[in-house]
C-alpha cells in the first residue's frame, strides 16, 4: 500500500486503507465527550482540520498531518506523519489532550489511549457524516454554537443547490477520483455511497455506480463502455493542470470515442481539495459541480 501511495490521491488511500465506511451512529468521538473541552489537538485528518478551523478551534490545534495545507493557517504548524506513518514520539512530545485519527489506525489509538490521550476516530462517510462529525467536534473543543452554525450554513447550502437544478435533466455521471496519469489504468471512481456520491446526487448527476453499494469502484474500460457516462468529471486535489496537460489527459479517453460524454466534448477536469476533501468545502465543491453539469446556472 505504501508503495502504491505516490500514484494515488490521497482520497483513494484513505478509501482503501479504511474499509469500511462509517454511519453517523457508528462514528467514534469517545464517550467522554463531557470531559473539559479538548486545548491541545493533533489532526492525523486534513479534513477535520478543517472542520476545526471552521468552527474557530484553529487556536486549540498544535500539530496537523503531512498533507494538512488549508487553511493557510496550518502551513507553520508541526506535521507528524499521516494515515500509513503518524510520528507517535513526536505527537508524544507535543503534550496533546486529543489525537484525531482514521478509523483504520487502530494500533496508533492503542497507543495514544495507554498513554492517557483520548482520540477521535473518523471514517469516510456522506454527507451527514460529514456534519454529524461537525457537530461531534463542537462538542468535544467547547465550541458547539460555532459547529452547529457552520452545519447549518453546508445544509442550506445543499438545499439552495437541490433547489436550483430541480426539474433539470439528470445527465449519467462517471466521477473519477484517480487514475494513472496519461492512461485510463488504476482508476477509482466514486461508488454510491459516501460524499462523492452525495455531492453529485445534489448537483443534479445520476451517479453511473450509484446501483455499487460502496464509496470506491475500480472500473475496467469495458464496464465504462457498459455504463455509458453522458459526463465524465474527474476530480483532482491540487491546482489546476496546464492546458498541454489537461489536452493529454483528454486524450486519455479517445478509446472509448464510443461512449456520449466522449463523443460529445462533454469530459471535465475540476482541480481543488475541496473536491476530495470531506469537510467545510462540501457544499462549494457541489455548487461548481452543478455549474458543470447544467450550465445554464452560470448566466
Amino acid at each position: 500500500m505504501v508503495a502504491r501511495q505516490k500514484g494515488l490521491t490521497l482520497l483513494a488511500v484513505v478509501i482503501l486503507t479504511a474499509g469500511v465506511i462509517a454511519s453517523p451512529s457508528e462514528q467514534q468521538p469517545g464517550a467522554d465527550a463531557a470531559r473539559a473541552p479538548a486545548k491541545r489537538i493533533v489532526s492525523l485528518v486534513p479534513a477535520l482540520t478543517e472542520m476545526l478551523f471552521a468552527i474557530g478551534a484553529g487556536p486549540q490545534v498544535v500539530a496537523v498531518s503531512s498533507f494538512d495545507d488549508f487553511p493557510p493557517d496550518v502551513k507553520s504548524l508541526p506535521r507528524v506523519g499521516a494515515l500509513l506513518d503518524p510520528d507517535i514520539e513526536r505527537i508524544l512530545t507535543l503534550r496533546p489532550d486529543l489525537v484525531i485519527t482514521y478509523g483504520s489506525q487502530g494500533s496508533v489509538e492503542a497507543q495514544l489511549t495507554r498513554a492517557g490521550i483520548r482520540t477521535f476516530s473518523y471514517r469516510h462517510g456522506g454527507i451527514q457524516a460529514i456534519l454529524l462529525t461537525l457537530r461531534d467536534l463542537g462538542t468535544i473543543t467547547g465550541r458547539p454554537s460555532q459547529a452547529e452554525g457552520k452545519a447549518r450554513e453546508i445544509e442550506a447550502q445543499f438545499d439552495s443547490i437541490r433547489a436550483a437544478v430541480r426539474g433539470s435533466p439528470r445527465p449519467r455521471v462517471l466521477l473519477v477520483f484517480g487514475r494513472q496519469p496519461q492512461s485510463l489504468r488504476q482508476m477509482y471512481a466514486s461508488g454510491g455511497v459516501g460524499f462523492l456520491n452525495d455531492i453529485l446526487e445534489t448537483a443534479g448527476g445520476t451517479n453511473v455506480f450509484a446501483d455499487v453499494r460502496q464509496e470506491s469502484v475500480q472500473p475496467s474500460q469495458e464496464t465504462i463502455l457498459a455504463r455509458a457516462p453522458d459526463v465524465i468529471i474527474e476530480v483532482r486535489s491540487g491546482r489546476a493542470d496546464a492546458a498541454t496537460d489537461i489536452l493529454g489527459e483528454r486524450s486519455a479517453w479517445s478509446p472509448l470515442a464510443s461512449i456520449p460524454a466522449v463523443r460529445n466534448g462533454r469530459i471535465h477536469f475540476l482541480s481543488g481539495a475541496q473536491y476530495v476533501v470531506p469537510g467545510p468545502r462540501v457544499g462549494l465543491a457541489a455548487e461548481q459541480i452543478a455549474k458543470v453539469l447544467h450550465p445554464e446556472l452560470s448566466r
